[in-house]
């Protein structure tokens, strides 16, 4: 039963009235204004210590409260068996150890030892003396918090002299403190994913989730209760098979490890270096490389052993493997499909299925690659072109129509009229030739085809002759010369020249011509 806590004169009071005044359990708790209960307890307590009344003139204060109930703070003589504590912390840092399990173990090494209740009231007082950093619970290999210090370090322009400053991101392991830390040119979005993928290769592993804060570069907007993540942010924890969950807006504890940590690396890494000069970011990353080995190296000052050794017994060994390729940085963009079935995306434009048409895409970007995602789903993948307002067409992606349309070559276009006549042959090439792109003239070809098919070849043939010579060669005029009949008349220039024909009835213009000249011999 749990003591309640009187003052000094109302426990003097209640061992007068017992033992001076001879009253009841009933009384004293009236006249004392406290529960039976309670009275009940002191005396019992006091009967067991061997207190009488008067009290003796060397008990005082402290003295009595140590007769009744032990000294604060430290077991009694006669306390029951209790654990390391210091070992119970470490253990219920390994996945699915509790305290219970823990109790469990300790009560069958040590019978006698205390039931659960107190077992766990015991490891509350004594965790209760630790620092306050130190109080939360962090499973191995679970979470990892990252964040940019608020210090940042000037580099130095080594031609100009110009000063740029840096950023320090640091980020924590939960359960080892185990320590990362890295400068940056800026905050912005690749180069916070870069000291991502640099963090997990430090410690040869990827823990299962990583808390940063409200970053804009890793939180798109933020919200206590749905933060949006940065979609590249979001992409690349889908790689390393990891969970984001970011810190809650106001609420410095969800990330209080790191926090320490940004201390700890300002003071350990950033004050060590305040007098050196640095004049790029690579020669500033080697000094703190080496600081940063020696920060986790270092010994703790409350608890046993190092970062470095914590890491290796606890985190090291729950960390999931890193996957077998880095991830390679890539932009999400929104992009709308046009009516030609391509997307813009930096100034170029790329191919998606025809269906797709006026759909809203989603643009995964890379420095190789373009994909264009819709509904979760990869619907086509180009290589990145730097042409501007060039286009990426896969011919798959095309309407079957269009992919007809595109079989057809100019010099198939020429060879299939070629074969209704020499003449239309000779005015397809001059079509063709006529135009910007020849693909401009197909379309006149075609009607060429279909003109042949209703007045036939022959009388095509024709049309296109007479075309050829009246230098008309357009689907318009060939179609008014076939309307007309035109090409069913002689060609300009052969209008008194008459067809010869040859029968043994027909004496022919000779026959004239030389009888004329015997007459007139005659």
């Amino acid at each position: 039963m749990a003591r309640k806590k009187l003052s000094m004169r109302k426990t003097q009071e209640v061992l007068r009235l017992k033992y001076e005044q001879g009253l009841a359990i009933r009384q004293i708790a009236r006249a004392c204004g406290m529960p039976r209960s309670t009275v009940a307890d002191y005396v019992r307590r006091a009967e067991g210590a061997g207190i009488r009344w008067p009290l003796s003139p060397e008990i005082d204060e402290r003295k009595l409260d140590e007769l009744l109930f032990g000294v604060p703070g430290r077991p009694a003589a006669n306390t029951r068996s209790l654990p390391d504590m210091a070992y119970v912390r470490k253990e219920l840092q390994r996945k699915g150890v509790t305290l219970q399990l823990l109790w469990q173990e300790h009560k069958q090494s040590h019978p006698e030892g205390y039931q659960y209740s107190q077992f766990c009231e015991h490891y509350r007082r004594w965790e209760r003396t630790l620092n306050v950093c130190l109080r939360q619970q962090y499973k191995a290999g679970e979470k990892l918090f990252v964040d940019y210090a608020g210090q940042k370090i000037p580099l130095s322009d080594p031609i100009t002299g110009t000063v740029h400053y840096a950023s320090l991101f640091v980020a924590v392991l939960g359960a080892s403190n185990y320590t990362y830390a890295e400068a940056t040119h800026t905050e912005q979005i690749p180069d916070w994913i870069q000291s991502h993928i640099h963090t997990f290769e430090y410690i040869h592993g990827v823990p299962r989730i990583v808390i940063p804060d409200n970053l804009k570069s890793g939180v798109s907007k933020a919200c206590r209760y749905e933060p949006d993540l940065n979609p590249t942010y979001a992409d690349m924890a889908q790689h390393y098979r990891t969970a984001v969950i970011p810190a809650r807006v106001g609420k410095p504890r969800d990330k209080a490890k790191v926090e320490a940590g940004v201390q700890i690396a300002e003071r350990w890494i950033l004050a060590v270096l305040r007098h050196q000069k640095f004049f790029s970011l690579a020669e500033l990353n080697n000094a703190i490389r080496e600081l940063l080995a020696k920060l986790n190296h270092k010994p703790f000052k409350k608890l046993e052993g190092s970062r470095i050794e914590l890491f290796k017994e606890l985190d090291a060994p729950a960390l999931k493997p890193l996957p077998e390729r880095r991830y390679e940085y890539a932009e999400w963009k929104k992009a709308r499909v046009n009516i030609d079935y391509h997307v813009e995306v930096d100034c170029h434009y790329y191919s998606v299925p025809y269906a797709l048409v006026h759909q809203v895409m989603d643009a995964r970007v890379t420095a190789r690659s373009v994909e264009i995602i819709h509904k979760g789903h990869r619907v086509a993948a180009h290589l990145r072109s730097c042409e501007k307002w060039k286009y990426t067409t896969l011919d798959e992606h095309r309407p079957k129509s269009h992919r007809e349309h595109l079989a057809w070559t100019p010099s198939r276009m020429v060879e299939w009229l070629s074969s209704i006549g020499i003449s239309c042959g000779q005015v397809a090439r001059l079509i063709l030739e006529s135009k910007s792109h020849p693909e401009l003239g197909y379309r006149t070809c075609l009607g060429l085809v279909r003109l042949s098919k209703a007045y036939g070849a022959d009388r095509m043939e024709a049309a296109c002759q007479r075309a050829l010579v009246m230098s008309a060669c357009s689907y318009r005029s060939i179609k008014s010369i076939l309307k007309s009949k035109f090409d069913m008349q002689p060609l300009p220039g052969q209008e008194t020249m008459l067809r010869e024909v040859v029968h043994s009835n027909i004496r022919g213009k000779s026959y004239y011509e030389n009888c004329t000249i015997q007459h007139g011999n005659t």
